[in-house]
């Protein structure tokens, strides 16, 4: 990357006042917070727009999967392989493709645009008192701004919905524990739906909305699936939990059909798209050693394992039910930090992008090791973003396979900022370690 020491600088400077924001309790307006957001994701933005290199992804799969809508075909069968999600973020490009906007830029406006909506939504996410110091924070987000100014990866779009739908199944209210359901009588289970609580019947329209909402960020991308366990345990009991699920399912299945129905794609392509688009484990493509113990494995290069790949998806899966189980009595979004965190452990397969999923729930409600892995996580991807870059072929190549193995070393960190003490929510509505003075540790 040729600007990468301007950039280097504005993110190391971002990273300072975070943290002296914590230390002093700062609790800037959210004039001030977005003056800031929005003024250095532009200020990068037009930095890598403007620069000699530019993502792989970013120009062979993204771009062509925009031209394909463009051009009225198919974005998925039409980009090599390259897009392998819903259409609804190539609509997106297709557009601004339509209006004359250069690529460099397009593409990353609908990046940048979601990560700058996320900054106010984190900090409904974290609530009174820190919210506005938790804005502040992520508009500082070095990882947010690489990923959305920089890479242009989707992530934002995934979590601008995804975040969204969490501030809203949890209602402005807070949080109350739910009442345990059932589980062992069916007939009580039956009844409870056909005949809901007064509370439950009363969340009828945010369960909607919130579904319909994460429904928009797997039509992003597909992995915020799991975090839809957490979600629904926001809402009180098993009728709005339902309608939440069915819900969820109607943007994808909106966006599917408007595919043919738009004349993007023949009615009998649809299952060759399916199958792409696909969640099952040997639908993902099984590319190997970017990351942890594959790149071990590997020894930092770039293999095709489909052994590897379905191991690693199965224990996604078993530390998905793990962290369910362990932190079950927990605030939803400790759950969903759980969650995020064992994935980055057993991953067999992971880009810098993914390091920004537990960004804006872990900024919201830190740990006390929260930022000592937000800026590991951040310098690691930094390093691949603005130093590998400064190097051709051959030499990037051998660069590569240590960095890649290095990721191993953020390994405890991550570990560390689970919400270890954090498996039982303190008190009914919102949780006691939001409600502690800014400057106070973490938990």
């Amino acid at each position: 990357m040729d600007h990468a020491i301007p950039v280097g600088l504005i993110l190391i400077t971002g990273v300072v006042l975070a943290i002296v924001a914590q230390r002093k309790g700062w609790q800037p307006s959210l004039a001030v917070t977005l003056a800031a957001g929005i003024g250095v994701r532009v200020l990068i933005l037009v930095l890598a727009a403007v620069d000699s290199w530019q993502p792989v992804d970013y120009a062979r799969s993204f771009r062509p999967a925009g031209e394909a809508i463009l051009n009225h075909r198919d974005p998925v069968l039409e980009s090599n392989g390259g897009w392998h999600f819903l259409p609804m973020i190539p609509y997106w490009y297709g557009l601004l493709l339509w209006m004359g906007i250069p690529w460099e830029f397009a593409g990353r406006l609908v990046t940048v645009v979601c990560d700058i909506v996320l900054i106010p939504l984190v900090g409904k996410l974290a609530g009174p008192p820190n919210e506005r110091l938790r804005a502040f924070q992520y508009a500082c987000n070095p990882l947010a701004i690489l990923v959305a100014s920089v890479h242009g990866q989707v992530e934002p779009v995934s979590l601008v919905f995804a975040v969204a739908a969490f501030v809203v199944a949890r209602g402005p209210g807070g949080w109350r524990r739910p009442e345990p359901l059932p589980w062992l009588r069916p007939r009580e289970l039956v009844r409870r739906f056909t005949h809901p609580l007064e509370e439950d019947r009363g969340a009828t329209s945010r369960a909607f909305w919130a579904g319909v909402l994460m429904g928009l960020a797997l039509s992003a991308k597909s992995w915020p699936v799991i975090l839809v366990p957490a979600l629904l345990m926001f809402l009180p009991g098993l009728r709005s939990r339902v309608i939440s699920v069915v819900a969820i399912g109607v943007p994808p299945v909106l966006l599917l059909l408007s595919l043919p129905l738009g004349g993007w794609t023949a009615w009998e392509q649809l299952p060759e798209v399916l199958k792409i688009i696909g969640l099952r484990p040997g639908d993902v493509r099984p590319i190997t050693g970017d990351w942890g113990w594959t790149a071990v494995l590997n020894g930092g290069e770039w293999v095709l394992n489909p052994t590897a790949a379905k191991i690693g998806q199965y224990m996604i899966y078993a530390a998905t039910l793990a962290c369910l189980y362990w932190w079950r009595k927990a605030d939803p979004i400790d759950v969903s930090i759980a969650i995020l965190l064992a994935f980055m452990i057993f991953t067999p397969r992971l880009g810098a992008q993914y390091l920004l999923w537990f960004m804006p729930f872990l900024v919201a409600r830190p740990t006390r090791w929260a930022w000592p892995t937000i800026i590991g996580c951040s310098l690691w991807a930094a390093v691949g973003y603005l130093v590998l870059t400064q190097f051709p072929g051959v030499t990037w190549y051998r660069l590569h396979s240590p960095w890649a193995i290095s990721s191993v070393v953020l390994f405890p960190l991550i570990i560390a900022a689970m919400p270890w003490r954090r498996r039982e929510a303190e008190e009914s509505g919102p949780d006691a370690i939001t409600a502690r003075p800014a400057a106070a540790p973490t938990q």
